[in-house]
């Protein structure tokens, strides 16, 4: 999907906007002092748009044609409603009359507001709704049940290209696929539309969820990416909103304080602004801001059912503030009505989210809208084969042919009527890409984001990935590469992929070749979750020793800029045949058996205690690797998995053995490493990312076999790396780490007048490594074990550990970190640097 917004950003870029619609600005003061008046209420007569002021009075939103008035009000002030006679209106200055004015001698002073929470009525209101949230709450049956159909569209916004534009002389059908968007008024593009019709059932003892999805049907500009992935991670970014589920309200992969939590009193300004009718319903209307409008927090109003004792709410109105340190977002808002079940539970029956977004400043913007509609509200025990869903490991459960549902499906489950701009999105790719100008422009961008290049329309092969094609590094010189994959288009079981390279110093030939027998059909690649397979390597490669990289691979062309020359290298050659079984519930697990050949270098030689040299030695060992992620999100690649978010809990459990001898091993390998991972998330105040490793060696084996901290030498930020130690600086049998990383999301900066408009974001990291190396395992003491090489410094870690500490900016020009890096412990070890710079690009809401 970024593939295509990058597209669709640079194509609308060539749009000229002819507006149409009214873009309203502007400013609200109080009509004596002419003092600005924050969080006032301005609503759009005749629409269902509406905003509130932000601190500093001003506002903006826009005006659709049929906009009557702009109505403004605020508790303290008389109402006032402007009329909007010219389509053109730009700025305004709204003064308003306060209600109440002082009189002091023949002094006249308005009112000024003074907030506090003690003796609050509309805090006190606020309590009383947290007191009864459980008395509504439909979880405390035994059993829910509900059917739910859920349209997320994506369009380009304000889509109104001029007569004379080239976009609408290259692409004059355009104009037939517009719609108007039904909030703000405004002409907009649909590129994407994906429809899920499912149904939810919640079971109380033993407590369990399940949806299970019957239908999904996807048109548009995303029909190329890994569609899966980009389900999950739409669904993801654009969660449902649930305001009583705890203190946090997850959305945009953020956490926002909730109008409903513990903390809210202190975080949210509460106003009992108005009363109106909903749905024939009388309401109070409870509004909310908060009190510094960058923080992470809502503009909203809960809409309180005047006579009913058990403070139900009927409706829930969100937005974002203009002001909100969160990137590329321009507008959003969530609708939410509720009904009334008659055992007095809520039952949500709408949950409308609009998104305004824009992937780069200065560009067109996106248009998201997730509609979600509920009906066939249950309280009852599913019927007999229903129920079998609580049976299956994870939350979500899709019908083997839910993506082959016929027109007939869709017009009994489609519970809201398509838009026509909507139902024409298939119609409208397919004569983008007959256009030659549009059809090679999505390819390129395709190929540079995805890393492959298919070889035709129904491609066997796939060539690939095209950031290795060329490295550099100090053993090889200048390295080119070549490779590729084979897809399901040839086999959906059989797959093979690899790769060849060439030193253009060392003058060798590396590759590296599998062949992998998959036990289920893939869609287009072998790396598709779940992956339940067979697979053969044999490479020969480069073994750079202390550094793995997580996420690329060690000849991507951004890592080729080092701090020093990378010369801690031998040759490997490998055989390997691993099993993998991955299941839904988030456990698996790799078996295999490896035979390796280590080849010395000028840098790494095997050298004995009695000053023999080995130009190789050999070693067969079995491998095991658990892993456990209940809940784990991520996008799947060609090659890697890139985690969607890092919520989920990770527990990895691995261990290599290899008995002395067999197969010619020279040494024996027993070794055993544990490695956990969470995300920690501090409310709207941040989150910290935590890891932490610990592993230990059994028996007596070469410092090729030991625990070897990673070392980063690039220039880039990389995870569960350090970035100013050394390769082989360290050499331990037992070790442990904590890698922590806290992102504030600009907890002090939107506090600081000076810094709050630049939405920088605070993050401060913090790495230690704790080792021992015993004796058994150093060559000092023990003669049979090879040297450690003459040239590099190894220092023997003594009961302090290895420690770096980092303090940088985030969020620069939205995509870009950039950290200052301190070392605080063994700060005089030869050729290692003691600070330094380092950058990644990183996006984030």
């Amino acid at each position: 999907m970024i593939t295509h917004l990058i597209l669709f950003t640079a194509f609308a870029c060539g749009v000229s906007i002819n507006a149409q619609t009214t873009q309203l600005r502007g400013v609200v003061r109080d009509s004596i002092t002419h003092e600005p008046i924050p969080y006032v209420a301005l609503f759009l007569e005749g629409t269902n748009n509406g905003v509130l002021s932000e601190e500093n009075g001003t506002f903006r939103l826009s005006s659709p044609r049929k906009a009557t008035g702009l109505r403004v009000s605020v508790m303290g002030y008389t109402t006032k409603t402007v009329e909007l006679k010219s389509s053109q209106i730009r700025n305004l200055i709204i003064d308003l009359s306060p209600d109440g004015v002082q009189l002091n001698e023949i002094i006249v002073k308005p009112t000024k507001e003074k907030y506090s929470k003690k003796n609050n009525p509309a805090v006190e209101f606020l309590e009383r709704i947290r007191a009864t949230r459980d008395i509504n709450d439909p979880y405390r049956n035994d059993y829910f049940n509900y059917d739910k159909y859920e349209r997320m569209t994506i369009a380009l916004n304000d889509f109104n290209p001029s007569d004379d534009s080239w976009i609408e002389r290259k692409f004059d059908f355009l104009k037939d696929h517009i719609d108007i968007s039904e909030v703000s008024g405004k002409p907009i593009l649909n590129v994407a539309v994906q429809e899920k019709s499912s149904s939810v059932h919640y079971r109380k003892s033993p407590e369990s969820e399940r949806e299970y999805v019957k239908g999904i049907k996807r048109e548009g500009v995303d029909q190329m990416a890994d569609q899966e992935s980009m389900r999950r991670f739409m669904e993801d970014v654009f969660r449902e909103i649930d305001i009583y589920d705890g203190n946090d309200v997850t959305l945009l992969q953020n956490r926002f304080v909730s109008p409903l939590s513990r903390i809210a009193t202190d975080f949210y300004k509460y106003y009992l602004s108005d009363t109106t009718v909903v749905e024939g319903d009388s309401c109070i209307v409870l509004s909310f801001v908060p009190h510094t409008p960058q923080t992470f927090g809502f503009l909203g109003k809960l809409y309180v059912s005047k006579n009913d004792s058990t403070m139900f709410i009927k409706k829930i109105d969100l937005h974002l503030p203009h002001s909100i340190n969160v990137n590329f977002v321009d507008a959003m808002s969530v609708s939410q009505t509720y009904e009334k079940a008659p055992d007095g539970s809520r039952l949500k029956t709408k949950d409308d989210m609009i998104v305004e977004f824009r992937v780069m400043p200065g560009t067109p913007s996106f248009y998201t809208r997730r509609n979600t509609v509920y009906n066939n509200f249950s309280f009852d025990r599913p019927p007999v084969g229903v129920d079998d869903v609580f049976n299956h490991a994870e939350h979500e459960v899709v019908d083997a042919s839910a993506f082959k549902r016929d027109d007939d499906f869709w017009e009994k489950n489609r519970l809201v009527p398509l838009e026509v701009g909507e139902g024409s999105v298939k119609s409208l790719v397919e004569r983008l890409r007959s256009v030659p100008l549009y059809y090679w422009t999505e390819k390129t961008l395709k190929l540079l984001v995805s890393g492959y290049a298919p070889t035709g329309k129904n491609s066997k092969f796939d060539y690939g990935p095209v950031n290795t094609s060329i490295s550099y590094n100090t053993a090889e010189g200048v390295r080119l590469r070549t490779g590729g994959m084979t897809t399901a288009n040839l086999s959906k079981r059989w797959f093979g992929r690899g790769y060849v390279a060439y030193g253009l110093r060392d003058h060798k030939w590396k590759y590296k070749a599998e062949l992998e027998y998959s036990f289920i059909d893939k869609e287009y690649h072998s790396r598709e979750f779940p992956v339940k397979s067979l697979r053969f390597t044999q490479s020969y490669e480069l073994d750079q020793l202390g550094q793995k990289y997580l996420f690329t691979n060690q000849d991507n062309l951004f890592l080729s800029f080092k701090r020093m020359e990378d010369t801690r290298v031998t040759y490997r050659r490998l055989t390997a045949l691993d099993y993998t079984l991955e299941l839904r519930n988030g456990f698996s697990l790799v078996a295999g058996f490896a035979y390796e050949r280590q080849e010395a270098t000028k840098w790494i030689p095997f050298i004995d205690s009695a000053g023999k040299h080995y130009g190789h030695y050999n070693e067969a060992a079995f491998n095991i690797k658990l892993r456990y992620a209940p809940g784990e999100k991520f996008y799947q690649g060609r090659t890697n998995r890139y985690p969607i978010n890092l919520d989920a809990p990770v527990i990895e459990l691995t261990h290599t053995y290899a008995p002395r001898g067999f197969m010619g091993s020279m040494f024996p390998i027993n070794r055993t490493e544990l490695r956990l991972q969470k995300r920690i998330w501090l409310s709207a105040f941040g989150y910290i990312d935590a890891v932490a490793k610990g592993g230990h060696v059994w028996e007596a084996a070469p410092y090729l076999n030991l625990l070897l901290p990673n070392a980063n030498l690039s220039y880039t930020i990389q995870p569960e790396s350090f970035a100013l130690m050394n390769p082989l600086e360290f050499i331990n049998d037992t070790y442990g780490l904590i890698d922590i990383t806290y992102w504030a999301n600009g907890a002090l900066f939107t506090r600081l007048p000076l810094l709050k408009k630049s939405k920088l974001r605070e993050v401060v990291s913090f790495k230690s490594l704790w080792g021992h190396l015993s004796k058994k395992n150093d060559p000092t003491y023990n003669p049979e074990l090879f040297r450690f090489p003459e040239d590099i410094t190894v220092t023997r870690m003594s009961g302090r550990p290895y420690m770096e500490i980092s303090a940088g900016l985030d969020n620069i020009f939205s995509v870009l970190r950039v950290d200052y890096v301190w070392r605080l412990s063994y700060r005089n070890t030869p050729g290692a640097p003691n600070s330094g710079l380092r950058i990644a690009m990183h996006f984030t809401f």
